[in-house]
């Protein structure tokens, strides 16, 4: 039994030597015709961060019943373009409670009130002059001889406004003289032919450009030609009695007004030219009192208070009108109608949805690790797994400044907003994302698959002369298959090995093979 057990050792020592030392004799290739390999190349890289999230609309509103009641008529359908404040569907009034009927009557009684408190300023200047007319009465009745002069004042202002009214009419309807008319018919002829000239002048300029200096003098002196034989016909028809029927009514109008002005003057006079009754003077004093008290009252105008409180309760009637109606909210699509005419709703039941389509966006989240390179604007590219075939672009619209916690990982969330959506592209659905961080141009790549950790340290092993030789390298950006050499004696054209053993992975090769035995 001992001969057998030595004779099996020996056999096993044999057999792992030639494992071990068989392949790196000189001319054995058994152990470099089992490694994948692939040359070290200079080329771009484009470094992206990967991520996958889900579809959603720029704005997205769902609406519901705020009070109870039955669904009387409903304006819209789906995929009807809306714009804010625009009715989607009402109740019927008579299926409503009564604070939302009667909430008509309280709005219009809310801006009543809170017109008189904003028009207070207006009551508190009709107050102040009711007061100095008062005062100015009472006055005058204290001094007959003052009013007495100020009345006869007034009468002669008003016989002067209307001799002067008159005149005007009697010129305006009185035949003028044939040595008059004829002298301007002359001036008509004289003028005619004036425009006639000017016109000829012109003519022959009138098509010339708008800034040609020649041009523009003889259109200025039509013009001027034109204005005086104006003036001269209608200075002629006035002579012959053709005055315009509008200045005759205006003249009659005027000359009415004066009359009835110079009436009400007299009738001032003959009220005070005896004087005042002592009965007067009282009633004179007991209007300048209220004058005095109603102006007391508001020369102040309304507190901001009382102004605030009436528009408090003007926006609570409105708001109360307004829960039988659903309006839209902002400019959008209808994408979701529940509500049809007849149903019975109650607070809260589901009526339609809104979307704002004008823009589309995916919230994806990516990790703490990568967020830093991460930036505003940068590209994405964008596949859909309901869209095979097709690759879409978005930017990167808006990075969170906080991070969230789940189960210990923290990622922030990144929305990525597409440039060009197409009618394929609908929200809800999922999206794979690789954000573009970095594009480099003629650098060393080595396969993302070929790098290994050594004792701390990125290595990756280069087959020379048949032996694996591991390389120590710093990387720099990355992409799904590939990575940057920033350092390292790594040359282009070097055979990288895809799949090293695996004894070589955790602590490096033999001493034999490092000391290149």
């Amino acid at each position: 039994m001992r001969k057998w057990f030595i004779g099996i050792v020996v056999i096993a020592v044999i057999a792992g030597g030639l494992y071990f030392f068989g392949p790196l004799r000189p001319g054995q290739n058994a152990a470099s015709a089992a490694f994948q390999t692939e040359t070290a190349r200079r080329g771009s890289l484009t470094a992206t961060v990967g991520a996958t999230g889900v579809v959603r609309a720029n704005q997205t509103a769902v609406l519901t019943w705020q009070t109870t009641g039955t669904v009387g008529e409903v304006k819209v359908h789906v995929g009807d373009s809306v714009k804010a404040n625009d009715v989607l569907a009402v109740l019927e009034q008579t299926s409503l409670p009564q604070n939302v009927i009667l909430a008509q009557a309280d709005l219009v009684a809310a801006q009543r009130a809170l017109d008189d408190l904003k028009n207070s300023r207006l009551q508190s200047a009709q107050a102040l002059q009711a007061l100095e007319s008062a005062e100015q009465a009472l006055e005058d009745a204290r001094n007959p001889e003052l009013a007495q002069a100020r009345a006869l004042e007034a009468i002669a202002t008003a016989q002067k406004m209307v001799e002067n009214a008159e005149r005007t009419l009697r010129n305006t309807l009185s035949p003028a003289s044939q040595t008059d008319i004829d002298q301007a018919k002359a001036q008509v002829v004289l003028a005619e032919d004036r425009l006639n000239q000017a016109r000829d002048r012109y003519e022959p300029y009138a098509n010339r450009p708008e800034d040609n200096v020649t041009r523009a003098r003889l259109l200025q002196e039509l013009a001027q030609a034109q204005q005086q034989y104006d003036a001269a016909v209608r200075n002629y028809n006035a002579l012959l009695g053709t005055t315009n029927p509008t200045d005759r009514a205006v003249a009659e109008a005027n000359l009415e007004t004066a009359r009835a002005q110079l009436l009400q003057a007299q009738r001032d006079y003959e009220r005070i030219k005896d004087g005042p009754s002592e009965a007067d003077i009282k009633l004179l004093e007991a209007q300048l009192a209220d004058a005095q008290r109603e102006y007391e009252r508001v020369k102040d105008g309304a507190a901001p208070e009382d102004i605030a409180a009436a528009e408090a309760r003007l926006a609570a009637a409105q708001a109360t009108l307004n829960l039988a109606r659903l309006v839209a909210p902002f400019a959008g699509a209808v994408t979701e109608v529940i509500a049809l005419p007849g149903d019975q709703v109650a607070p809260g039941t589901r009526a339609f949805r809104i979307d704002d389509l004008s823009r589309l966006l995916v919230d994806v989240q990516v990790s703490e690790v990568d967020i830093n390179r991460i930036a505003l604007g940068q590209t994405a590219r964008l596949v859909f797994d309901a869209i095979p075939n097709k690759e879409y672009t978005g930017k990167v619209s808006e990075v969170s400044l906080v991070g969230n916690s789940l189960q210990g990982v923290v990622d922030f969330t990144v929305t990525i907003e597409l440039i060009d959506p197409d009618q394929d592209v609908r929200p809800g659905m999922t999206a794979a994302v690789n954000i573009v961080v970095n594009e480099l141009q003629d650098v060393l790549l080595v396969p993302n698959r070929a790098v290994r950790i050594m004792e701390g340290k990125r290595v990756v092993y280069v087959l020379k002369d048949n032996l694996p030789q591991p390389v120590e390298i710093v990387l720099g950006a990355s992409s799904e298959s590939d990575s940057q050499v920033l350092e390292g004696d790594l040359r282009e054209g070097d055979a990288i090995i895809l799949n090293p053993p695996t004894i070589f992975e955790s602590n490096g090769p033999p001493p034999f093979v490092r000391g290149g035995n």
